[in-house]
């Protein structure tokens, strides 16, 4: 039987259609557009090849299209391959709202094929099973599984990539940095990498570095790239921190906040228009109104109801900085009754965290202090990466400094982890 590139059984007798499902799949796993015509291509070659049509599912799920992936993976015909159809079970359980069952399903498939890549990448990132979970060990877990399957994967590159970032994420930056270097040297294409080592370079605190990685690599990044605003985000940041707001809102504009969005699924333009508008008044730069009607508006139309953590707490921000107390309040309302039936992972972190949005927009100090000093350390739960965590721990040292309670700032400044600045935080100067 035909083998993909992992060595795994690809069930066709289509050599074109196998060629092209690798191909398919390396874009997939590279974060890299045209993913799902090639798992087209490889339906053209072979109608029957359920593998390809799972991979197209899971390509239009992962750059945001859920109805499309919804209608893809209802068209998969069934298949007497295990493999195949234990991706079926996974997927069908993923796509519908059921992640704890996918993950149980995940774990199963890679304890039988540990090099399936499609299956594997539904864990390796920060919107994947584990990183979005709210289990308040999600970065150790992570790391530990990546290492679990790391000598199954050798020297990959996809595999690289995913893992050099959670080991960067648990403060492992001199292991994780080498492993997305050699990913990027073996496939300068791959996105994930490059968001990576983006992260590596921001954990070491090496901005120059990071700035220079990112103005080199970025332009050869397609816009329509799943990555290429959340890219561009990390590079805004770098030029926010060395004093270049213009720079920072210039890839806000024709990038990770524009309109229309090109760069992958809206989720992660929420997150990253949210949380650059915030950091930047932090660092007291003057609000746009104009921009923040804009982010506001779009949260409401696109995410009305609680979503998942990593997507809420962003959109909290918006509806504080924007001083809308009741969509606030409303947020907070529905949250708790999910928190209440069991059914919130992120818990009672997630109220608290928004409510001390809201305080600190309001400039009530002590009430922002009040709710966010004592969940910081559960932060995890809340989803995202540390880079992305970092927002919360500035927002209380802002309001510490703004409190005149300096020596609470020495204190969260001695327990910072080594590395990255704490950004540029007015009240701190």
């Amino acid at each position: 039987m035909l083998k993909d590139r992992y060595d795994l059984p690809v069930p066709t007798g289509s050599a074109a259609a196998r060629d092209a499902l690798v191909a398919a799949l390396d874009l997939a796993l590279a974060g890299w557009p045209g993913a799902v015509a090639g798992f087209e291509a490889a339906l053209a070659h072979d109608p029957g090849l359920t593998l390809a049509q799972l991979g197209k599912a899971r390509a239009l799920q992962a750059g945001g299209s859920l109805p499309a992936a919804q209608q893809a993976f209802a068209e998969a015909r069934p298949n007497s391959d295990p493999r195949t159809e234990s991706q079926r079970s996974i997927l069908d359980a993923l796509l519908h709202g059921r992640p704890g069952e996918a993950f149980a399903g995940v774990q199963r498939h890679l304890a039988e094929w540990p090099r399936d890549a499609l299956m594997a990448s539904l864990i390796a990132n920060q919107l994947g099973l584990i990183a979005t979970s709210g289990r308040p060990e999600r970065e150790q877990e992570l790391a530990d599984t990546l290492g679990a399957l790391a000598p199954h994967y050798g020297e990959d590159w996809w595999f690289d990539g995913h893992h050099g970032m959670a080991l960067s994420e648990i403060g492992r930056q001199e292991e994780g940095g080498r492993l997305t270097r050699r990913s990027l040297a073996a496939n300068p294409r791959n996105a994930t990498a490059a968001h990576a080592e983006a992260h590596v370079r921001y954990e070491t605190g090496e901005l120059d570095a990071g700035r220079d990685f990112l103005r080199a690599w970025l332009p050869g990044y397609p816009a329509e790239g799943m990555l290429h605003g959340h890219i561009a985000w990390h590079l805004a940041l770098v030029e926010l921190a060395r004093g270049d707001p213009e720079e920072g809102f210039r890839l806000f504009t024709e990038s990770f906040g524009a309109e229309p969005y090109r760069a992958g699924p809206l989720i992660v333009k929420m997150m990253d228009a949210a949380a650059f508008l915030w950091r930047s008044e932090l660092a007291g730069h003057p609000r746009d109104p104009a921009r923040l009607a804009m982010v506001r508006d779009f949260v409401r139309s696109s995410f009305p109801k609680p979503s998942i953590p990593y997507a809420e707490w962003h959109a909290g921000l918006v509806e504080a900085a924007a001083g809308d107390g009741s969509a606030l309040a409303t947020r907070i309302e529905a949250i708790e009754a999910l928190v209440a039936a069991g059914r919130y992972p992120a818990g009672e972190t997630m109220p608290a965290v928004l409510r001390g949005f809201g305080a600190f927009a309001r400039q009530d100090w002590d009430g922002a202090i009040a709710a966010i000093e004592p969940m910081l350390d559960a932060r995890a739960r809340l989803s995202g990466s540390q880079a992305q965590l970092d927002l919360i721990e500035f927002t209380l040292l802002h309001a510490y400094a703004q409190a005149g309670r300096m020596d609470a700032v020495r204190t969260l400044m001695a327990r910072r982890r080594p590395g990255p600045p704490p950004g540029p935080l007015a009240a701190l100067h």
